[in-house]
């Protein structure tokens, strides 16, 4: 654990950050990262020599996995609102990967051209320089925003001060993950395939082109 860290640990169904600790010239890997009692986590792969209470630690990021999950995440937040607005559809489960996104949703009546539609007013968003905006509101006026809360049967944590993320005119909601700057770093979306898990729920996997 330490006083304060780089590394995300997993939640929201993003995973938790891979890299390195080093204290002096010795390094250890750094092979998951979670929280637990609001303390940050990090699972180390053996034990390093130094590594004491009061070191001083240098952090080093997986730079490449952690912005492939960014960009990830962005395209997903851009997926799922134009989901929202456009089928109705909730998200009920989701898994990113550096790779392939998993997305599950209720959808009663499944449109195929309609859905192929919804992905391409999302590629229309991420071809647009649109800035990504993450700031602080109070929990309660944060829950008055319409839409805020886009994953069914989820709301956020009980604090007084939520994070939200905000894609001007696409969508805003309260999140705790990591982020592109701006829609132009994300590519494009390419469904990989689609599968139907019940009557009401869906399934679909995403990876990202350049």
């Amino acid at each position: 654990v330490l006083d304060r860290t780089v590394f995300y640990p997993r939640g929201g169904g993003q995973p938790g950050d891979t890299g390195s600790l080093l204290v002096g010239g010795a390094g250890v890997r750094v092979v998951g990262v979670t929280k637990k009692d609001g303390k940050t986590m990090h699972e180390l792969e053996r034990p390093l020599a130094g590594l004491m209470v009061g070191a001083t630690v240098h952090c080093v990021l997986d730079w490449e996995r952690r912005y492939a999950l960014m960009r990830m995440h962005t395209a997903a937040h851009v997926l799922g609102s134009i989901m929202y607005n456009e089928l109705g559809a909730l998200i009920t489960g989701n898994q990113l990967e550096t790779d392939k996104t998993r997305f599950d949703f209720n959808l009663v009546e499944f449109d195929r051209a309609r859905f192929d539609s919804t992905v391409a007013k999302a590629n229309e968003a991420l071809s647009k320089p649109i800035e990504v905006k993450t700031y602080s509101l109070p929990r309660e006026e944060a829950m008055r925003i319409p839409g805020v809360v886009k994953l069914a049967g989820v709301l956020p944590p009980a604090i007084s001060v939520l994070r939200i993320v905000e894609i001007p005119g696409i969508d805003i909601q309260a999140d705790g993950g990591t982020h592109v700057r701006n829609l132009a770093e994300v590519g494009k979306i390419e469904i990989i395939r689609l599968e139907n898990k019940g009557k009401e729920n869906r399934r679909i996997y995403f990876t990202l082109m350049r």
